[in-house]
């Protein structure tokens, strides 16, 4: 998946010039955390709550300073943020973020800012691939790290004439010769389905269920 697939367009953004007072009233007005700084139509930055947080440790105070709501924000913004292009993959910007910690990545083509893209933009996403958004079970499933498994698995979803929302594929931690597979299916009762499974030899990790009467 693209960057330009999930990015904002509508991007609401700030000079250096502007005060710590503009910026406040811009996130609490359009309940935003995080903006681009731009000077000359190029982004030179990057603002964030956490910026003001640091900016203003009495924040909350009953009488906060003045002074402190007048500094530019050219003071306080984080400089030369790290960009995305629209054609970058989304999988890989995860873990841009993940590894440099941050909240927000403006999103640059041709040295002009299209697009804005935050961690909630990323969080959303997931829960979209995942399913997890539309009514569902999900079941978890340990098979052999081998060619072939997931169509096996998904015949009998087939025979129940169920629909898989999504599936999710990643290391077994128990054993290394297997793989878990994840399925979000739309069913809100899947019961019938589990004890097939278990019939056809699969380990059917969650849910759990006795087995004794299967």
């Amino acid at each position: 998946m693209l960057i330009e697939e999930i990015m904002k367009t509508d991007i609401h953004t700030l000079e250096p010039q502007q005060s710590i007072q503009d910026v406040v009233a811009l996130f609490e007005e359009k309940r935003i955390r995080h903006a681009p700084v731009v000077e000359n139509g190029k982004v030179v930055g990057v603002i964030s709550d956490r910026d003001l947080k640091d900016a203003m440790p009495s924040r909350f105070s009953a009488s906060p300073s003045t002074e402190t709501y007048e500094t530019k924000i050219e003071s306080i913004m984080t400089r030369n943020p790290i960009t995305a292009h629209p054609l970058d993959f989304v999988e890989e910007l995860a873990l841009v973020f993940y590894d440099q910690q941050i909240g927000c990545l403006p999103v640059i083509s041709n040295d002009k800012l299209v697009g804005f893209l935050t961690e909630t933009d990323l969080l959303y996403k997931y829960i979209e691939l995942t399913g997890a958004h539309q009514p569902g079970s999900q079941i978890e499933i340990s098979v052999p790290n081998r060619s072939g498994m997931l169509y096996e698995v998904t015949a009998v979803f087939h025979k129940h004439h169920v629909n898989v929302l999504s599936v999710l594929v990643y290391p077994d931690k128990k054993n290394s010769g297997h793989k878990i597979l994840v399925f979000r299916v739309q069913t809100m009762n899947p019961l019938a389905i589990i004890s097939d499974l278990r019939k056809e030899g699969f380990d059917v990790l969650w849910p759990s269920m006795p087995q004794a009467n299967e």
